[in-house]
């Protein structure tokens, strides 16, 4: 974009050329002094002008760099709607084929709106892929240009366009939604039933019945704690952005995970086979977060698995990455829920979860703890057959190399 004030000083230096010329040409009675400082004055007067335009230059060019790098689209026109400025971000949108033709149509409409000096804001929904969601913002700019058209009416307005991608708050926006629908139910439901047995319980005269009803209160409360303690563990690791950095030994992590979930083992009816690992293989990482983790697999493993059933744990190594398998032989996974299973409150089986009281975050602080160590969990699933979860984590120091079994390998 040219500047005006370089335009200005080359004609002034023309014009200082065509008076020295004069002053050549004319007799000996113009004093030469009186010349001089003539000549003199002006050329300060252009190196002062010269001096502010590099001043003004450089603040424009800060000015570009600086529209650049923000993730918004910005637009300038001036009061006859001709685009004098795009960003970076909102070059993309010019000559665009596709859904993001409708995006450049959008600015050129905003823009003739706001040099009448309408103010607007508009969203458009690009169904992609990807999909996304883009808000449009005009305001018209007083240029000082005095009223110009047939009708005598103002038009000294130019154009200033934002397009703000919003996809992102938008999805957070239905999570949020989605997350307070759901605790919301997850804890309404237990409350529920724990009014409605202290009520039955307030009115029972048979020892036996109020028995049975305090245990199912009971269970009601404990299904209710859970819950709570699944979101302030959640909480907790997505607070904590930098876990510890220690090692920690895997045979521990996996005695801790099995005695946290052995209870409800027990009651399903469902084995745990811990194939123990050396005592010096390690990972590097939170040790409370890692038990979690491998807590929560071992949980969910029991919980889809069936009756007299097994679950496993194993963890290999090549010296540089821990794998810890959970593995069960229940119901599986649908192909098409696998990509999901890891969100918030998503179960496969929703019945199923009814009747065993899960949470449904479980999964979701798989995840995050994984996110958090910089590791990797992945899921193979048939079924009918069962699932195996992979949770892949950095190893600890003095690495040691643990092979798969020779009956997985093949």
């Amino acid at each position: 974009m040219p500047l005006r004030g370089t335009r200005t000083s080359t004609r002034l230096r023309d014009r200082l050329d065509v008076l020295r010329s004069g002053f050549e040409r004319r007799d000996d009675r113009v004093e030469s002094v009186s010349v001089a400082d003539a000549v003199e004055r002006l050329e300060r007067a252009i190196s002062q002008h010269e001096t502010v335009a590099g001043r003004v230059r450089a603040t424009e060019d800060r000015l570009v760099r600086a529209l650049d790098v923000i993730p918004q689209g910005v637009v300038l026109a001036d009061e006859d709607g001709q685009v004098v400025f795009r960003n970076q971000a909102a070059s993309g949108f010019f000559a665009a084929r596709h859904s993001e033709a409708l995006v450049e149509a959008a600015i050129r409409e905003l823009i003739d709106q706001a040099v009448a000096g309408v103010p607007d804001t508009r969203t458009l929904d690009l169904y992609g892929p990807p999909r996304r969601a883009l808000l449009l913002r005009a305001v018209p700019l007083e240029t000082g240009r005095e009223p110009r058209d047939d009708a005598g009416e103002p038009r000294s307005h130019g154009a200033f366009i934002i397009v703000d991608d919003v996809s992102e708050r938008h999805r957070l926006d239905a999570v949020r939604r989605d997350f307070v629908a759901n605790i919301s139910h997850e804890l309404k439901t237990p409350v529920g039933a724990l009014g409605l047995l202290a009520e039955t319980v307030a009115t029972e005269d048979d020892i036996d019945v109020c028995r049975r009803l305090a245990l199912r209160m009971q269970h009601e409360a404990f299904r209710v704690a859970r819950t709570i303690d699944d979101l302030l563990e959640l909480s907790r690791i997505e607070a904590r952005e930098l876990p510890g950095r220690d090692p920690v030994p895997v045979h521990l992590v996996f005695a801790e995970a099995v005695d946290r979930t052995r209870p409800a083992a027990t009651l399903a009816n469902v084995a745990i086979r811990v194939h123990e690992p050396p005592r010096q293989l390690t990972v590097i990482g939170d040790r409370r977060q890692l038990v979690s983790a491998a807590a929560n697999l071992l949980d969910n493993a029991v919980k889809y698995s069936d009756e007299d059933s097994v679950v496993e744990v194993r963890a290999r190594s090549d010296g540089q990455w821990v794998e810890i398998d959970v593995q069960d032989h229940g119901i599986g996974i649908p192909e098409r829920d696998i990509e999901r299973v890891f969100e918030r409150f998503y179960r496969v089986d929703r019945a199923r979860s009814r009747d065993t009281g899960g949470t449904g975050l479980g999964l979701a602080i798989v995840r995050h703890v994984v996110q958090n160590h910089e590791g990797d969990v992945q899921v193979v699933s048939l079924e009918g057959q069962g699932s195996t979860f992979t949770l892949r984590l950095p190893a600890g120091p003095g690495p040691i190399a643990v092979p798969r079994p020779q009956s997985e390998a093949g």
